[in-house]
């Protein structure tokens, strides 16, 4: 019955189009002043030590970085070293699109980001090539979404903050998820390329591609710091994000000089908007799982489905079924924030990995921001192309399938996202 209370409260709150995190504070606020006898003086503790976490630090840097990224030229020479490498293909500036996306992947931990950096550069280069635009659109809208799988990734740190599991092993299982992805995608791409006869680039000199991955190699060089520096030991994955937001800024202002001094506030206010709007989701978010967990609510589900004898299989169904459905109506953000302390606590009683749980999750949080009606990524594309989000839905819808096809094999297939973490020892 206090399950039925709270999610009745939030929904109505949502519905008044208020912002999640704000909704989220007020639903606690209600129950705790009118259903429960709880002291605030908990509450505020709580409150306290749920935001005074380590790993929270990570995503204001990973932001950071991102940032100092996107309008430091790092975009643009990814984007050059990959259609040197692939633009010789059927749909060649297409598949340049795929893998410039995966590599920006692995340096900004954001989709949106991700989107901006790429399909700003890319799509008006695809359109003069003699591409449709709703081609170039699909591409970039869902490739994009591979911000938040390939690592690093600020998604997967609020599932760590929120469900206290390793952020370095959640990182190493999204290597092998994350390029089988963009392997996915980039066949679709491939496919419609070749049954459109789409058009394709002069094959690069090994010479030309020589010039392109050197003028990149110092983006490319973020990734080997992040990864292999969490994978060694050197830093945590929450030191690597700071060592990631320094290393771009002397790369976009000092090497690629891209990036004027003066700019750099400007970077800074954005990057400090950003992180706010997101900490703030996190601190209601925080609330509200103390709510929860007060009132037994997850374990009463997990109790619930496993008197009556509902498996992992069946669990794992109406789990995707959830967040595709949450997928509807709010951000990544806030789904993992608000489910993941909920479907957790079953999850383990299950017997599922909770590395493996969380690459579900995020797998479901790429396929809702390319969908409507609140997909960021189809929102942040509309801006770029200038197209309405219905014409932009019906573009993805290839890689959106494609999507959903690889998201059931990474539910059933435990091994996809454990192997990498296992074998360097991490799990």
């Amino acid at each position: 019955m206090n399950a039925a209370i709270i999610f009745i409260i939030l929904t109505v709150l949502m519905l008044t189009g208020m912002p999640v995190s704000i909704s989220l504070g007020l639903t606690v606020l209600t129950f705790l002043f009118g259903f429960t006898d709880v002291p605030l003086e908990s509450v505020a503790l709580k409150l306290f030590t749920g935001i005074e976490k380590f790993e929270i630090m990570a995503i204001p840097f990973f932001i950071l970085a991102g940032n100092f990224l996107t309008h430091g030229g790092v975009a643009r020479r990814m984007i050059n070293f990959a259609t040197a490498m692939v633009g010789h293909w059927y749909g060649g500036l297409g598949l340049g699109g795929v893998l410039a996306c995966a590599l920006f992947a692995a340096v900004s931990g954001s989709s949106p980001a991700t989107v901006v950096a790429i399909g700003s550069i890319l799509l008006p280069a695809m359109v003069k090539a003699g591409f449709p635009n709703k081609f170039g659109a699909g591409v970039i809208t869902t490739s994009g979404a591979l911000g938040i799988l390939i690592p690093p990734s600020i998604v997967m740190v609020m599932y760590s903050v929120a469900t206290n599991t390793s952020v370095g092993a959640l990182f190493m299982a999204g290597v092998v998820p994350g390029l089988v992805l963009a392997a996915v995608l980039g066949g679709v791409t491939w496919w419609r390329a070749r049954k459109y006869n789409y058009p394709r680039l002069p094959k690069a000199s090994w010479g030309e591609r020589w010039m392109a991955f050197r003028q990149s190699v110092w983006g490319l060089l973020l990734i080997i710091i992040v990864m292999g520096g969490i994978y060694t030991g050197m830093f945590t994955p929450t030191e690597a994000a700071a060592m990631s937001a320094v290393y771009a800024f002397v790369v976009a202002v000092f090497i690629y000089k891209d990036m004027r001094l003066k700019d750099v506030p400007k970077v800074l206010l954005n990057s400090a908007n950003m992180s706010a709007m997101l900490l703030y989701i996190i601190t209601n978010a925080v609330l509200f799982s103390f709510i929860m967990t007060n009132e037994n609510i997850p374990q009463a589900l997990a109790d619930w489905m496993l008197g009556n004898g509902l498996g992992v299989i069946t669990f794992l169904l109406a789990v995707n079924f959830i967040l595709l459905l949450a997928g509807n109506f709010m951000e990544p953000s806030s789904i993992m924030l608000i489910f993941a302390p909920i479907l957790f606590p079953v999850a383990m009683k299950l017997g599922i990995d909770p590395v493996h749980f969380g690459i579900i999750m995020v797998v479901n949080m790429e396929v809702g921001m390319c969908h409507p009606p609140v997909g960021l990524n189809l929102y942040v594309a509309s801006g770029i192309t200038k197209m309405g989000i219905t014409e932009l839905t019906v573009a993805v819808w290839p890689w959106l399938l494609a999507m959903l096809g690889f998201l059931l094999v990474v539910t059933y297939w435990p091994g996809l996202s454990l192997w990498f973490p296992r074998w360097l020892g991490m799990l």
